[in-house]
């Protein structure tokens, strides 16, 4: 609440409320509300590489996307080195937003040692 105050404050100095609908001032004070962190309820790393992860870190959950109903399916593709780190993620589908989320949570996950690198499929599924 009281951040929201400071943004309506910071909003009137500016002059932008006597020129922005209330529809608006609302959208962008939501906004400002979305950086409380929610954690996707489910990941489901695919078997294809038969590599096991060893730790894996959960993606943020918008606050504003989750209230507005908004989540879905988010489909990524790793690159997994032979030391098992995560070396790249590419994004194959899902909601951009959630999408770069999963993708950063992603890149911090270590996957069990290899002779070689390999590639993994992950699947999120964000349910608000």
């Amino acid at each position: 609440m009281k951040s929201d105050l400071f943004f309506e404050i910071s909003l009137r100095k500016l002059g932008v409320i006597g020129r922005l609908g209330s529809a608006t001032l609302a959208l962008l004070l939501c906004l400002a509300a979305s950086f409380v962190p929610v954690h996707a309820q489910e990941a489901r790393p695919a078997a294809k590489n038969g590599r096991k992860v060893v730790v894996t870190v959960k993606p943020e959950y918008p606050l504003t996307l989750k209230r507005a109903g908004i989540g879905g399916t988010v489909r990524l593709h790793a690159v997994v080195l032979p030391n098992g780190n995560v070396s790249k993620v590419e994004i194959m589908g899902g909601n951009p937003i959630l999408a770069e989320s999963a993708a950063k949570a992603v890149m911090q996950w270590k996957y069990a040692p290899a002779a070689w690198q390999t590639n993994a499929e992950v699947q999120f599924d964000f349910h608000p």
